[in-house]
């Protein structure tokens, strides 16, 4: 089997203002260091808009659309920009998302990388915000439910700052486990342990500032992988930022690429014992290009690995 590299350049048109960190770069730097891997390359389609409005209401689409500018930038947030490429990047991440499912699902690829921008994991129910504007993770989460029908999927997000937006997106839904780690105290401020879901289904664990991978790995071992192995997904869906790097400048703890290929290589080893080495993985944060770069080949390294084993 292989693994699937799904982008597409419309991501390289959601252009942020000069000194953004989540620049035009990002997907650049990854691009360039995953050229050389042997890789399915898949483009990624447009969403349908049925596909967004599985996790999205109606009037989400239309605040984003009446905000779209035609030139210049529109702040719809503190941090959060809006140019004439963006939508059209934002369709084509979530539309990567699908499309990485429909191929590990249908058999076409063991596991899947969605290298896309904007991320995802902040934009809420009816929010964008964090950089994000539709829960790319959360709607590889449902599509995998309600069009393919699996009962059981699990969605891990690593990235530094909490997944609000996914927790946001799946609060109610009991077929989803939602497993996040993150710095507390850090932005957005939510991720708590007892922030544990409408049916117990969601398991936050907290790190703290300077803590590195010793601290993550205990988490992990402790926490993460004895409630994936009970819950025994049919599905693993990964959130996978890179700036919990040491080198990152928007946070403070200290991981290094091989705390990265560790974890990447811990989930693969659960997703053959649980659900047949099926993974999707798709883009959230990570804003030192070189770490960044470092982090995502080593961690789509791992996936192809498991997908040739």
């Amino acid at each position: 089997m292989t693994t699937a590299l799904i982008t597409h350049a419309d991501c390289l048109h959601h252009v942020t203002p000069e000194g953004h960190p989540e620049q035009v770069a990002r997907l650049e730097h990854i691009l360039h260091a995953l050229e050389p891997l042997d890789l399915k390359r898949v483009p990624a389609p447009m969403a349908a808009e049925d596909d967004v409005l599985r996790i999205h209401p109606v009037d989400h689409l239309r605040t984003l659309r009446s905000a779209h500018p035609s030139e210049g930038y529109t702040q719809v947030d503190g941090d959060t920009f809006m140019s004439p490429g963006t939508l059209d990047a934002a369709f084509r991440g979530a539309g990567a998302a699908v499309r990485a499912v429909d191929m590990v699902l249908g058999g076409q690829a063991q596991n899947a990388f969605a290298a896309i921008r904007p991320p995802g994991h902040h934009a809420e129910t009816e929010t964008a915000m964090g950089f994000c504007f539709f829960g790319n993770a959360a709607l590889a989460a449902k599509h995998a439910l309600d069009h393919h029908g699996l009962k059981r999927v699990a969605v891990v997000d690593f990235d530094v700052h909490h997944g609000n937006g996914t927790q946001d997106l799946l609060w109610d839904e009991p077929r989803a486990l939602f497993i996040s780690s993150q710095q507390m105290p850090l932005w957005p401020g939510s991720g708590r342990p007892d922030e544990d879901g409408a049916h117990g289904q969601i398991v936050n664990m907290p790190l703290p500032p300077e803590s590195g991978g010793t601290e993550m790995r205990a988490a992990y071992e402790g926490q993460a992988f004895p409630r994936l192995r009970a819950f025994k997904p049919e599905l693993i869906i990964i959130s996978a930022g890179f700036d919990a790097h040491r080198d990152d400048p928007l946070a403070s703890l200290n991981w290094s690429t091989e705390d990265f290929a560790w974890l990447t290589a811990e989930l693969c080893v659960l997703a053959e014992e649980l659900c047949q080495g099926r993974i999707v993985s798709t883009l959230e944060g990570g804003y030192d290009l070189k770490a960044l770069a470092q982090a995502t080949r080593a961690h789509v390294k791992e996936l192809i690995k498991a997908a040739t084993r």
